[in-house]
């Protein structure tokens, strides 16, 4: 059975890394390439993980930022893939702010 492949989209990262921290700093570059998008659209392709992306999009971004695919768009194991070795609570983030089960006792002994 081969392995089911998910991604991780760094566009976010990879701005942030070239001092672009706004999503509009890619507004006037992409026009210049031809291409014309909302802001609400530049910002989804930004703040969220695209499920399609055209490859002339791509191909600027890349132009844009000085940057490869790899840079970009990492290859991971799909979430279904990954050994279930955690413990519950163990999430990046929740650790011990994980509230404990309460026990029911009887007040009279």
């Amino acid at each position: 059975m081969t392995a089911k492949l998910d991604y991780q989209w760094h566009l976010r990262q990879v701005m942030a890394a070239r001092g672009m921290f706004s999503t509009m700093d890619l507004l006037d570059p992409l026009a210049e390439r031809g291409i014309r998008l909302s802001s609400s659209q530049i910002y989804r392709l930004v703040a969220e993980r695209p499920e399609r992306l055209s490859l002339k999009i791509l191909m600027a971004l890349l132009d844009i930022l000085g940057c490869t695919m790899d840079d970009l768009i990492e290859p991971v194991a799909a979430a279904g893939q990954a050994k279930k070795t955690k413990a519950v609570g163990s999430e990046a983030g929740v650790g011990d702010l994980r509230p404990k089960r309460a026990r029911i006792t009887r007040a009279d002994g």
